[in-house]
């Protein structure tokens, strides 16, 4: 039995026998009503101008906020106070609620990252695309999917003022980096820590800025590489980027100021030139991809570095 027909199923059962209830497959769409767009699996028909989208990745989402999209449905939390109005009850990241979405009918469903392995059962229910962006490519694979949605929505002249702000944005960090030394990328999880190179998913901050690794060689690992406090005062960066995962997912544990605050990562000149700069948690962790969310990041490490400059 597919995923479509167990949510009709379990609706009827919980609805009571007299209840009915009818699945959306809509009309056969003629050539003329879909495009063909690159996505992450390679290129996928899909609908023009959808009208309902359910969104299951919060870089899509971030983008097509931007880009003014309507009718765009979310996941029960949406991590950012800005998207919060797209929150639905289609399901989380990880586990869509199939009968929700069957009632949504959408025309459209957006995967990627944390959801792509859902493409298969939510495709059941309408057109789907996997819209995942890879953080060794980020740059590069988000310009494509601004192209990308602009195309779908007819929305190509803002999807082109978007590249052209982001384009403007990295600019200004390259310039900033030109001369600001070496980094070293740290996520916290509590009081654990991991390190994150060139090829990582959060290596993309060193492309952007231009800035080279203060350790070479790390692992490309999804959760980086496990490091200690001896390994970053050994590493001495110039500059800390640190990425704090509890605060992105909202877990109660500590922060990553806290866990950086020892004698050892004292020693670095990152601490002792207060080279360290927070990034916002959730605009990497979450939304990593997400048009806004790399725009607030590249303006936080600007701002350090320009700031640093001047002083």
């Amino acid at each position: 039995m597919s995923l479509k027909s167990l949510a009709l199923s379990t609706a009827i059962a919980l609805a009571g026998p007299a209840a009915t209830l009818t699945l959306a497959t809509g009309p056969a769409l003629a050539q003329d009503d879909t495009l063909s767009v690159e996505t992450a699996t390679g290129t996928a028909e899909v609908p023009r101008a959808p009208q309902t989208t359910a969104v299951y990745d919060m870089a899509a989402l971030d983008t097509l906020d931007a880009l003014g999209v309507e009718g765009l449905t979310s996941t029960d939390k949406t991590y950012f106070d800005g998207l919060a109005d797209y929150q639905g009850d289609i399901g989380t990241l990880f586990e869509p609620d199939f009968e929700a979405l069957n009632a949504l009918q959408p025309d459209l469903i957006v995967v990627g990252g944390r959801s792509a392995p859902q493409a298969e059962a939510v495709a059941d229910f309408a057109p789907t695309i996997d819209m995942t962006i890879e953080g060794t490519d980020l740059l590069n694979g988000l310009r494509a999917r601004i192209e990308a949605y602009g195309r779908i929505w007819g929305k190509e002249d803002a999807a082109a003022d978007l590249t052209a702000d982001l384009d403007t944005a990295l600019d200004d960090a390259r310039a900033a980096g030109r001369e600001a030394g070496d980094a070293l990328i740290v996520l916290t999880n509590g009081a654990k820590m991991s390190a994150y190179g060139a090829g990582s998913r959060f290596g993309w901050l060193h492309e952007a800025t231009g800035m080279p690794e203060a350790v070479e060689g790390l692992s490309a690992a999804q959760h980086g590489e496990p490091v200690s406090s001896e390994f970053i005062r050994d590493a001495d960066p110039d500059w800390l980027f640190v990425i704090d995962r509890g605060a992105a997912i909202g877990a109660d544990s500590q922060g990553a100021e806290a866990t950086l605050d020892n004698p050892l990562v004292r020693e670095t000149k990152a601490w002792q030139s207060d080279q360290v700069v927070y990034l916002g948690a959730a605009d990497v962790y979450i939304a990593s991809g997400g048009v806004q969310a790399t725009r607030r990041t590249l303006k936080t490490v600007t701002e350090a570095l320009t700031a640093a400059a001047g002083s």
